[in-house]
């Protein structure tokens, strides 16, 4: 092997590795998890006119690069305390798929989007997600959680264990490309 194919393995692992960290800790059994605190309403559209749910998390979906639409959503969930991050999207109507590796752990598709026969468009040509492992290192929904007062951040936990707390908002944002690299403001 050449040293530039050494190099682009090398980074090609790192990267998958680094994205199965950020995405997919280590889920603890449903048992030891703790019970979700959201109360048995359905979502409520409550936020506020600068964005925020302070009685709730206010999820958004955001296709990114994929530019479908229908996939799309912004809604504010109702919570009394941290809840697990997959009642919030179950209670905001969101469905995600996991892969067949990581079916916990890693989102593959949301309401259904990339379709397993949609071409996704990326520098090195197209590719198609057949959610059967960690989805590729340039095109991939990332899990984004932004606190009552700060910045958007990568998520540091996967879907499995993330807990969300009111007045948070959590995106799910598709990047191709490193594009876009983060939610809008």
């Amino acid at each position: 092997m050449t040293l530039t194919k050494t190099r682009t393995a090398a980074a090609s692992s790192l990267a998958a590795a680094g994205l199965l960290l950020t995405l997919a800790a280590c889920s603890t059994p449903a048992a030891n998890q703790p019970s979700s605190s959201a109360p048995a309403s359905s979502a409520s559209a409550s936020a506020s006119a600068s964005g925020s749910c302070s009685n709730g998390v206010q999820v958004v979906v955001d296709s990114g690069a994929l530019k479908q639409a229908a996939a799309d959503t912004s809604v504010c969930v109702p919570v009394n305390g941290p809840t697990a991050a997959t009642k919030v999207l179950e209670e905001a109507k969101v469905k995600t798929e996991g892969t067949t590796q990581y079916p916990n752990e890693v989102v593959c598709r949301v309401n259904g989007v990339p379709a397993a026969d949609f071409d996704i468009k990326h520098k090195d040509g197209t590719y198609r997600e057949d959610c059967s492992k960690m989805p590729a290192a340039f095109a991939y929904w990332g899990l984004w959680v932004k606190p009552v007062s700060g910045d958007w951040a990568f998520a540091q936990e996967g879907l499995a264990t993330l807990q969300l707390k009111p007045g948070e908002s959590f995106e799910l944002l598709f990047t191709v490309d490193d594009q876009p690299a983060s939610p809008a403001a």
